[in-house]
């Protein structure tokens, strides 16, 4: 092929290119790291006005729960099938529908005049907030080369981070100034930002032909995550020896064993089981949950605690939760940038036992607790998140199939004693690169 004098003037050089690509990777992290602030924003702002909500309704503990329940619950159950929707449609349509229904959802809470459609509109609310959490890492991910994975994923922790700190002392402002329908509606704008930033600004990806969605997996993982997580947050309302409690349990299990069968026998699962035999890729997942699982119930009770138990305002207790983002923010960044130098179990381990002490700290609080001191508990919980997030996600998503080193891509053959999904299909066989 020849080419001309005007197609050699055109054609961008070695220094052009990378220029253009390190600023197509700044656009990318500013994209996702909207709908990780929006996101966040939106969490910390809902825990601060909970006891108005409350308030307003007459509700139960349990049923006022279920304003953060619907929301979580949704988010759980569709996190795979919105990552899946990402790989055969692309990133760019996917991910700025996920704005559009999260606008959506927020404006519904925002006029919701019963309890009853506030959950409703947090049901929408989590159907948006799916699909960004899904595809938010692995815009980053397929954009940054490994060398640079940790910091952009620190750079996103700082902006989720960003919005832990606002939503407390934001949320308690305009609750106490407008109303709490207000925290809601302040989403639309976010939103709107962001679901213009995907559509104009993204690169289209590459839609995967052959491929086909896993109705099965969806829906019995779906039903079953709902279910498990149902009858755990109603069982102290319902009481465990219910017939309720009990029948979304067991079925809620049967229903997960049922979605384990049917991805070892699918052609193209929802889930791969076979990317649970990396242990980086396991013991990362776990170290999220477990993390999670520890400091969500600290999030939601912590407004009750402060503003009915000690009496302050809805604005004095945003200023005391906000200690915990305020630190997140001062390391997340710095732990992103070690892990990409000296790997990144040492920052993770270090972050979750910083973690696990802060916990123990806030734990042995009392009625005669100074308030400062709770807010020093909440740094240290929130030192220890910032250290663990960034490294921890840059570890889950390096191993992940064909991103990280020594990982055995999916199209090598799978040895005869394969356990994890031995009805389905062996991929083709490919040379290592």
């Amino acid at each position: 092929m020849t080419i001309t004098s005007r197609e050699q003037k055109a054609a961008p050089t070695g220094e052009g290119r990378a220029a253009v690509n390190d600023s197509y990777r700044w656009l990318v992290l500013i994209v996702a790291g909207t709908s990780a602030f929006m996101g966040a924003l939106d969490g910390s702002i809902i825990n601060i006005i909970i006891p108005q909500i409350q308030a307003q309704y007459q509700a139960t503990l349990g049923d006022i729960s279920w304003v953060s329940t619907a929301y979580l619950v949704t988010i759980s159950s569709l996190l795979l099938s919105a990552g899946r929707l990402g790989d055969m449609w692309g990133y760019r349509p996917v991910f700025g529908a996920g704005f559009i229904v999260f606008g959506l959802g927020s404006l519904l809470c925002g006029l919701a005049p019963t309890l009853p459609t506030l959950i409703g509109g947090r049901l929408v609310q989590g159907v948006g907030a799916a699909v960004m959490m899904a595809l938010s890492p692995a815009l980053i991910t397929t954009t940054f080369p490994g060398r640079e994975r940790g910091r952009a994923l620190g750079m996103q922790a700082t902006l989720t981070f960003t919005g832990l700190t606002l939503g407390p002392s934001l949320g308690g402002f305009i609750a106490g100034q407008w109303g709490w329908h207000w925290v809601f509606l302040i989403n639309l704008p976010v939103a709107a930002v962001g679901a213009v930033l995907a559509y104009t600004q993204l690169r289209p990806t590459e839609r995967r032909s052959g491929q086909a969605f896993d109705f099965a997996g969806a829906l019995l993982f779906a039903a079953g995550l709902a279910s498990v997580l149902l009858a755990l947050s109603q069982a102290e309302t319902w009481g465990w020896g219910d017939g309720r409690t009990r029948l979304f349990l067991v079925g809620g299990v049967l229903l997960l064993l049922l979605f384990v069968w049917q991805e070892r026998r699918a052609a193209q699962p929802m889930l791969p089981l076979w990317m649970f035999r990396e242990p980086a890729f396991t013991s990362g997942i776990a170290a999220s949950f477990l993390q999670f699982s520890a400091t969500f119930v600290l999030t939601f009770l912590l407004p009750f605690y402060l503003q009915q138990y000690r009496g302050l305002s809805p604005g004095a207790a945003g200023a005391v939760m906000t200690a915990q983002p305020i630190a997140m923010v001062s390391v997340a960044g710095l732990a992103g940038w070690l892990s990409d130098r000296i790997g990144t179990r040492i920052p993770a381990t270090l972050g979750m036992s910083t973690i696990a002490a802060g916990l123990f700290l806030v734990a042995s609080s009392g009625p005669g607790t100074p308030v400062a001191r709770v807010a020093l508990c909440l740094a240290v919980i929130g030192l220890g998140a910032g250290l663990f997030s960034a490294p921890n996600n840059s570890s889950i998503m390096g191993s992940a199939p064909g991103t990280g080193r020594g990982w055995r891509p999916p199209c090598w053959p799978r040895p005869a004693t394969w356990a994890w999904s031995r009805a389905s299909p062996s991929p083709a066989p490919c040379s290592p690169t």
